[in-house]
C-alpha cells in the first residue's frame, strides 16, 4: 500500500461521514504554522518576508492544539518557518498524534539527527523533508552550502530509527526535470517512502518573479516528465499530476487546506493573505470563495499549488468516470 492502512482508513472514514452529512465544505489538511522563524532564507519562500514584523513570535502549544481541535481536519501539516526549531516541537507532535491525526512535520532536515531521540515512530507520522534538487541546485535554492548533505543525513537518521519519511519538491522555471529524476532515484535508494511535488508560481510575498512559472510553463514542464511520475512512488495523486500536465481541469478547494499562524486563520489561502480571521468558522463561512481561483482573481491565474487543488482529487471534485478505480489502484500499487 502507498500509505499505512490506519492512516488511509481514518481519512476515508472522515470523508465518508462528511459526505453522508452532505457537508459541502470541510477541512482536510490543517497547515499549522507555530512559528515563521527559520535558519534558512530560501529564495522561493514568502513566509520570512511576509511575516517579518512577527518573525520572533510563536504560537503556544495550547494555541496549536486548540487550532487542531477547532479545525478538526484529519491531517495536520506542521510547517513554518522551520518547525524543528520550535520549542516543544516533540511535545506538540506527540499531542496531535494522541488526537489520532495524521502528522506531516515539514522540515529542511538539518535538525533531524540532532532531535530524532525526542520523537517516536508512528504509522501516522512523517518527516516531510524539503528538497528541490541534487546537492548544487538545492543549496542554491536555499541560499546556503551544505544543506543538501545535512538533509540527506537527517533522512538517513530517520529511516535508521524506523520513521516514515517523504520529501517535498517545488518545481521552478529553471528546474531540470531530469535532475529531479536523478533525485527521486537517489532517494528511493535511501528507502524514502514517497514524494510530493508541486509547481512554484509567483505571489505577492516573493519578488523573484523570474524563478516562477505561468500555467502554460507548468504544463509543458510536467508533461515532459510524465515517465518519471510512473517510475517512482509519488504521494501526489495521479489526478493532480494529470492536472499539472494539462490533461484535465480541477477546481480550487483552498477551503479544505486552512492555515493557522501567529496572526490567526490566514484568508483566503496558504499563499494569498487578504485577512487573518479570528476563528476557523469565520474563515470558512465569511470568505467569499466564489471570488477566488483562476479566471476570478488575477492573483490566482497561474496557481496550480497542491494546497489549492490536490484535495479536489481526494474529494472527487470535477470527477470523471474511472477516477475512483484510478485512486484505488494508486493507493494499492
Amino acid at each position: 500500500m502507498r500509505f499505512p492502512l490506519e492512516m488511509s482508513s481514518r481519512i476515508a472514514g472522515y470523508v465518508a461521514k462528511k459526505k453522508i452529512a452532505r457537508t459541502k465544505k470541510f477541512p482536510m489538511v490543517l497547515m499549522l504554522e507555530p512559528l515563521h522563524a527559520c535558519n534558512l532564507t530560501c529564495t522561493g519562500c514568502g513566509r520570512i518576508r511576509e511575516y517579518v514584523s512577527t518573525i520572533k513570535q510563536k504560537l503556544s502549544i495550547d494555541e496549536c492544539l486548540a487550532a487542531v481541535d477547532e479545525c478538526g481536519a484529519p491531517v495536520v501539516s506542521i510547517c513554518g518557518g522551520e518547525p524543528m526549531i520550535y520549542p516543544g516541537i516533540e511535545e506538540l507532535t506527540a499531542k496531535i498524534l494522541e488526537r489520532k491525526k495524521v502528522v506531516y512535520l515539514c522540515t529542511n532536515g538539518m535538525f533531524i539527527r540532532k532531535k530524532i531521540k525526542d520523537f517516536k515512530p508512528n504509522s501516522r507520522f512523517f518527516f516531510n523533508v524539503h528538497l528541490d534538487g541534487m546537492r548544487k541546485n538545492h543549496d542554491i535554492a536555499v541560499e546556503r552550502e551544505g544543506v543538501f548533505d545535512s538533509a540527506i543525513d537527517g533522512i538517513k537518521a530517520a529511516k535508521e530509527a524506523g520513521f516514515l519519511v517523504c520529501t517535498n519538491t517545488t518545481v521552478f522555471h529553471e528546474t531540470d526535470m531530469q535532475e529531479l529524476d536523478e533525485l527521486f532515484g537517489y532517494l528511493t535508494g535511501l528507502d524514502v517512502d514517497g514524494f510530493l511535488i508541486s509547481p512554484g508560481y509567483g505571489y505577492a510575498a516573493v519578488d523573484s518573479k523570474e524563478i516562477f512559472m505561468t500555467r502554460d510553463d507548468i504544463r509543458t514542464k510536467f508533461r515532459a516528465a510524465e515517465a518519471m511520475f510512473r517510475k517512482y512512488r509519488f504521494y501526489s495523486s495521479p489526478i493532480y499530476l494529470e492536472f499539472l500536465q494539462g490533461k484535465r481541469e480541477l477546481s480550487c478547494t483552498a477551503w479544505a487546506n486552512p492555515t493557522r499562524n501567529i496572526k490567526g486563520w490566514k484568508g483566503p489561502c496558504y499563499l494569498i493573505t487578504d485577512i487573518h480571521h479570528p476563528t476557523f468558522d469565520d474563515l470558512l463561512n465569511k470568505t467569499e470563495w466564489e471570488n477566488y481561483g483562476p479566471g476570478k482573481d488575477p492573483r490566482c491565474e497561474n496557481c496550480m499549488m497542491h494546497s489549492g487543488f490536490e484535495t479536489s482529487a481526494a474529494l472527487g471534485v470535477n470527477s470523471r468516470l474511472g477516477d475512483t478505480l484510478k485512486m484505488v489502484r494508486w493507493q494499492f500499487l
